[in-house]
């Protein structure tokens, strides 16, 4: 399959040259030529289906054409060796939780795909040095750093904001070494990602070092994401909810994941609709009421992974809908939620129902208690363990979470990271001199 950019002034390019690229000259992003629409067959057989059976089958219909058969059924399985449950939280209410893989966050399933795509794609380069640019706010760096810790051929700068990220999530991709570098920038997340975008579309950086994303702008990271919105309809229809009146909430920030949702709602996922669930970050819930995207600064948060004020997936979400706001509104709406509004939620959950969200997914469980209309039933994407905000969890509930020996062992290394202005000529003389 060829893709192409959003931006429609770069030549169609193959999956492996978008995965390597990342970003297309244009500064445009990578979307696949067309999707394949699943049968429905397929969709029926869901409830019976396990999360690796379910991958495979979308891996295939999505990169078969360029991966061969029996390497992308065994790195789909590899990515997608820890589960997915879907948690009942009230009565019309589910958690799908996304943190029991390595990292106990989302993006494990992206990042790990996307490691081992690339380690398929570099297989018979052994000379090649591919360097990964990621920016983060938080979850995405540990995902991305061990996800492509060790991995032959691949080197990875981590640039985070300092000081807003929690300590547990600066401890997974700080205290790593080997092939990870973590760059502490003095800004904020959208700093970080200005940085990253400017070194795709600087030529000199680009001549001298072969560069690509592992944020949600490549499409290795993003697409395989689509995997758990299938795991969690089949769960849902096994569960007895009614097929037709299914509604997944996503807590947002980049818009990678939502993103991703609504490819697979395109490609014949049969979810109703879709909420996007925001901090004070409130750039697409604007968009939906106004339909003027106006991009900002943006604000720290105690849902910090979602403090993004221009959200580079947006273009994406134009993409999908031939830039009409009126056909975007028909299948999403917004939400936008305050500290006190997230805390609030969090709290009441842990005492009502014995569930504790972290505060993301305490966001996504307001927007659906606000939102849902009769009759239907609602799944928040719970993106990352509550631990990893212990903290502020602890603060708000008046408890003391439990720290999973996973993140626990990340806690016990030492800080390596390098500060780094949020100036592109210090970022760039940077890579330059690490060549």
């Amino acid at each position: 399959m060829k893709y192409r950019s959003t931006t429609g002034a770069s030549p169609e390019v193959t999956l492996e040259e978008a995965v390597i690229k990342g970003l297309a000259p244009d500064r445009g992003l990578y979307m696949p030529l067309s999707f394949p629409q699943l049968p429905r067959e397929f969709i029926d057989a869901l409830p019976d289906m396990s999360l690796q059976e379910i991958a495979v089958y979308v891996a295939q219909s999505l990169f078969g054409e360029d991966v061969d058969k029996e390497a992308l059924k065994r790195l789909t399985e590899e990515t997608m060796n820890f589960p997915i449950p879907l948690v009942k939280v009230k009565d019309n209410i589910y958690s799908l939780e996304l943190f029991h893989g390595p990292t106990l966050a989302f993006k494990d399933v992206g990042a790990r795909f996307m490691a081992r795509l690339l380690g398929y794609f570099n297989r018979d380069n052994q000379d090649r040095v591919v360097n990964v640019l990621v920016a983060t706010s938080g979850d995405t760096g540990s995902a991305v750093a061990n996800g492509f810790l060790g991995v032959d051929g691949v080197r990875v700068f981590v640039l985070y904001p300092k000081g807003k990220v929690s300590k547990i999530q600066e401890a997974q991709f700080t205290t790593l070494g080997k092939n990870i570098t973590a760059l502490e920038v003095d800004g904020n997340f959208d700093d970080c990602q200005r940085l990253v975008k400017e070194a795709f579309m600087d030529s000199e950086l680009n001549e001298k070092m072969m560069l690509t994303s592992a944020n949600s702008i490549n499409v290795a990271r993003f697409l395989p994401q689509m995997f758990y919105y299938f795991h969690a309809y089949g769960q849902a229809v096994k569960a007895g909810v009614n097929p037709e009146e299914i509604v997944i909430c996503v807590p947002s920030g980049n818009f990678g994941n939502i993103t991703a949702g609504l490819i697979a709602k395109k490609m014949g996922l049969p979810v109703k609709r879709f909420i996007a669930a925001n901090n004070a970050n409130d750039i697409f819930f604007n968009y939906l009421n106004t339909g003027v995207y106006s991009p900002k600064a943006s604000v720290s948060t105690i849902a910090n992974a979602m403090d993004v004020g221009d959200p580079s997936n947006f273009a994406r979400v134009l993409d999908l809908y031939d830039n009409s706001h009126e056909e975007i509104v028909k299948e999403i709406s917004g939400a936008t939620y305050s500290d006190d509004q997230i805390s609030e939620t969090l709290y009441s959950a842990v005492n009502s129902t014995g569930y504790t969200p972290d505060p993301h997914g305490a966001v996504g469980l307001r927007a659906l208690e606000e939102g849902l209309k009769e009759d239907e039933t609602g799944i928040f994407l719970e993106t990352a363990h509550p631990a990893k905000f212990k903290d502020t969890v602890d603060v708000i509930t008046k408890g003391d979470i439990e720290i999973p020996e996973k993140l626990r062992a990340f806690m016990n290394g030492e800080k390596k990271s390098i500060e780094m202005s949020r100036d592109f000529q210090d970022f760039k003389s940077f890579l330059l001199k690490s060549i």
